[in-house]
This record gives structure tokens, sequence and C-alpha cells, in this order.
């Protein structure tokens, strides 16, 4: 199958090699001449995904129309604030051409609060889109460790040619009719997970932790049924399974991005010295302003948006949480 990938991070590189390894002819675009120049002469991502030694089946290319001419599948892994202006490049470039499109980005667009799947389809109607989310660091999937994963579209049909065309031995993939619940899933975690890097940052143990990850999913669920949701979506791969992945392992930025702020730094600092992006400091935004359109309360989100964006002291922000109202544990 002819496939192309629009972005060369490490998800996009790690999933354009695993197509790569599965037979398919894979085209990568990368913005950066320098990612472009060390796929195609040593078979490496050196900027985004180091050590990896990729298939020789997989190509880069600097220019979108030519990595997207004659492809059957695309995949879009550009950052979720560029997904619109790389979308409407693609839409270009594609002309009439209908490739079944998975959007593996995870995040919200700051200025309308769309989840990916939509604003690509402004960008590019008609198309079948399916959105793609769960556990999954990008190293990890490079060395094939078995992983799990949810593709989700209302067309069950499209979901089930996405599972077929990207579903290996150690990548195994379900569908879902619910890609508004899987990318809100995708996206919020890395909110949770922000906070989880604090706690671990200021010293508190797995109680604390265990008791966010907790309510930081039932603030998940919460907005995502005001939404038309479907709650069983957030106890899966794209809501539990990602949450607990992001909050708790080494590799995620988010989590890491939580660390560096309980020391001290802000959050321009932390961030001018990142090549790399934590999705869940525009996604903090987006889920407040989403809960005050929806008149749904996210504590947590709340108090993470005051520490990243007006200094308030974290260990405040948690005193708090704790002394908030007392409630069932069930409210909405």
């Amino acid at each position: 199958m002819n496939t192309a990938v629009v972005g060369a991070g490490s998800w996009g590189t790690a999933l354009a090699n695993l197509l790569a390894g599965k037979g398919h002819s894979v085209k990568m675009w990368a913005l950066e001449s320098e990612v472009v120049d060390s796929i195609n002469s040593t078979h490496e991502n050196t900027l985004f995904l180091p050590g990896v030694k990729l298939s020789e089946g997989l190509t880069a290319c600097g220019d979108i129309a030519e990595t997207v001419s004659g492809a059957e599948l695309l995949l879009s892994a550009s950052p979720s604030h560029v997904v619109r202006e790389i979308s409407a490049k693609v839409a270009l470039a594609l002309g009439d051409a209908s490739p079944l499109i998975v959007s593996v980005s995870k995040g919200l667009e700051a200025e309308t609060l769309k989840p990916m799947t939509e604003v690509i389809e402004e960008a590019l109607p008609g198309r079948r889109i399916v959105a793609l989310s769960g556990p999954s660091f990008a190293d990890e999937v490079s060395q094939n460790h078995p992983t799990t994963v949810v593709a989700a579209a209302k067309d069950h049909a499209a979901a089930e040619a996405a599972q077929l065309a990207m579903a290996t031995g150690y990548f195994r993939v379900y569908t879902s009719s619910d890609p508004l619940g899987v990318q809100l899933g995708g996206a919020l975690k890395n909110v949770i997970a922000i906070a989880s890097g604090l706690l671990h940052g200021l010293g508190l143990g797995n109680n604390t932790n265990a008791a966010l990850i907790t309510r930081g999913l039932a603030e998940m669920s919460r907005l995502g049924q005001a939404l038309g949701c479907d709650a069983m979506t957030f106890a899966g791969l794209a809501g539990m399974g990602d949450l607990v992945l992001t909050s708790y392992g080494r590799q995620s930025r988010n989590r890491s991005l939580g660390q560096e702020l309980a020391t001290g730094r802000t959050l321009h600092e932390i961030l001018a010295e990142r090549r790399t992006v934590a999705e869940g400091v525009r996604t903090t935004q987006a889920a407040v302003a989403l809960g005050v359109r929806c008149g749904v309360e996210l504590p947590i989100a709340q108090e993470l948006e005051r520490i990243l964006f007006q200094g308030k002291d974290p260990r405040q922000a948690l005193r708090d949480l704790m002394e908030r109202g007392l409630k069932p544990e069930n409210w909405s």
C-alpha cells in the first residue's frame, strides 16, 4: 500500500517505520531538512528518534505534494497546533484524490477547541478520517514492544480499514465508534500527566498519584459525557490506558515538564529549551475553556492552568484542591 506520513516527529517516524516494515511503500514529509537528510542517508531520524534503524522501505521528503502523491493511506502526524495549516497544504496537493486519512496527533485546536479529525475534515471534506490513539510511546513501538491502540470513526468500515492497514504481530489495533471520546482521552490525559510530574517533583508518593489519576479520569469522563461521548471510552485504551502510561512513564514529555515546574522553573524557561512539543500545555487551556462552555467543573485542570499561566505555587494549588467542599465520589 502506498502510504504518506505527514509529520516526522518521534511518533510519526515510529509509525512510518512500522508500516514500512509491514511492506507498505512509505514516504514521510518532514519540515526539517536535517531530518530528511538523515533518514535518506543513514536510515535514522537523528533529531526525533535517535538510535532507531529505520526500514529501507521508508523515504523522507521535504515537499508535501511529492509525499502525498499516489497515497492510499495518509497519516496526519503533525503537532496539533499546526494540523489545520498542514492539512490545507495537503488538500491542495491531493486535489480530488481520497486516501484513507488516519489522525495520530493528540491535542485540541486552541482557537476552536475541536479535535484533530474535525480540523482535518474542514480542510479535507468528504474523506474517510480515522482517529488513532492509545498507550504507545514511540521508542517502544520502534523496538517492537507489544502495544495496543484504538482506531475510531463513526464509519465502522473506515475504522476497520485503518485497523487492517496498521495492525502487526506486536501492534494490536482495536476499533471504536467514538472518535470524539478517543481523541478527548488522548488529549486530556496529557493535562493529568503534567500534574503527575508536579507531584513526583514535589516528592509526593503513591497515595497522591493514585488520587490524581483517579480523579483526573473522572474529569476526563465528565467532560466527555457532557459532549456526548461514551463513558466506557474513558475506561479503555484511549482513556485509562493512555493516562496511566503518560502519568507514570519516564519517556512522557508532559510528565517531565511537570517535574521541571516543581523545581521552581517557569513554563517559559522550560519550553525555551525544548525542541519537542508537550501537548498538555495547550490542552490545559483548551480543556478549561471546554469545561466552561459545557458547564462542567474541572478542578484539576483549572488549578494546573493557574500553575502554568498565572505562576501559582503548586503546593498551594494542591492544598486548594484538597480543601474544596466535600462531595460524593460521583458527581456532575
